[in-house]
């Protein structure tokens, strides 16, 4: 399901680059490009407030951080499942 999910993300934001070169169907390039936009100011938001986690990640910072940015949630929140302190 989260691989799902990656890909749709992908394919939205190749989607709004796509319409930024050539008109899409149904007029909807304005609507692409600005949930692109949407989506990435969350993943902002989210990488700021969950850095905590996305440092977590066993590659590079940077990775992390880029990973964060495209995926959000999808990226960090198995790393907090991961690094959960037992009980």
């Amino acid at each position: 399901m989260n691989r799902f999910l990656k890909l749709n993300l992908l394919g939205l934001y190749v989607l709004a680059l796509v319409s930024l070169l050539m008109p899409m169907p149904w007029d909807s390039n304005a609507l692409l490009q600005r949930l692109s936009l949407i989506l990435l100011g969350v993943h902002v938001l989210e990488t700021i407030v969950m850095f905590k986690h996305v440092k977590a990640y066993q590659g590079p910072l940077w990775k992390s951080v880029c990973l964060s940015l495209l995926f959000g949630l999808l990226h960090w929140l198995p790393l907090a499942r991961k690094n959960r302190p037992t009980p």
